[in-house]
């Protein structure tokens, strides 16, 4: 029974983490594309008048194609939620998504990894 726990809390564990890295990892991908793209067309039409939001664009709901990306953002900002008030006050969505992303590795990974290992004992 305790080690079908243990597994259970193991397997858990390792899903947030993935979920959690993707949705970075998504992050990141599309803020480089949308930056390149934006680049491109800096150097092929001259630079862009700024916005009153300091010219950096929200990435909009367009950008989250397909239902398994919305899907894994969903549940990354469900799991990352308990950390939201530690990072609100941050301007920079690369630091918050980040130290989201630090604080749900070192909970879900270290700490429940840790739980597991002490059931086993």
């Amino acid at each position: 029974m305790l080690s079908s726990i243990v597994r259970l809390l193991r397997l858990a564990s390792l899903v947030i983490c993935a979920i959690v890295i993707a949705s970075f990892a998504i992050f990141a991908l599309n803020q480089t594309k949308s930056a390149s793209k934006r680049q491109t067309e800096e150097l092929t039409t001259g630079p862009a008048t700024h916005s009153a939001s300091g010219g950096r664009a929200k990435p909009s709901e367009a950008a989250r194609e397909g239902s398994v990306h919305r899907d894994i953002d969903d549940a990354s900002r469900e799991f990352t939620s308990p950390f939201a008030g530690i990072v609100s006050g941050s301007n920079s969505e690369w630091l918050s998504r980040g130290v989201k992303l630090f604080l749900a590795l070192l909970v879900y990974g270290v700490g429940v990894g840790f739980v597991a290992r002490a059931l086993r004992i």
